[in-house]
């Protein structure tokens, strides 16, 4: 599947008069922009100096709001090839979280076919 490329230029504002941090904010218009169809699934984002050059902040916020925004499940990285949007999750894949979970931080209990809890931190 070709992946298409997000187009950037003037979509974001971010204040720095607010009291919310600029990775925050960038976040957030990130995952509107998601939810709202304007950037679609398999879609691979900017470099993070190259969007800290574009809207004029520090790479390290883009690096946050990028960490924000995989927390969130919305992207996900591809080693050697960048950021990419998210397909919609419909399903439970456990191989999936087990692969990219990189901090355990949540707990599935589920059953085996015998009825045993079974919990799986990831």
């Amino acid at each position: 599947m070709p992946s298409a490329k997000i187009q950037l230029k003037g979509q974001f504002e971010l204040s720095r008069d607010v009291a919310l941090p600029l990775s925050l904010q960038l976040a957030n218009q990130l995952q509107g922009a998601i939810e709202a169809g304007r950037v679609a699934a398999g879609t691979r984002l900017p470099s993070t100096r190259a969007l800290a050059r574009t809207l004029g902040v520090s790479r390290n916020t883009v690096l946050a709001a990028y960490d924000e925004l995989t927390a969130r499940g919305l992207i996900r990285s591809r080693r050697g090839s960048g950021m990419y949007i998210s397909a919609p999750v419909l399903g439970f894949d456990l191989k999936c979280i087990m692969r990219d979970a990189q901090y355990p931080s949540r707990t599935v209990v589920i059953q085996d076919p015998d009825g045993n809890a079974i919990s799986i931190v990831y």
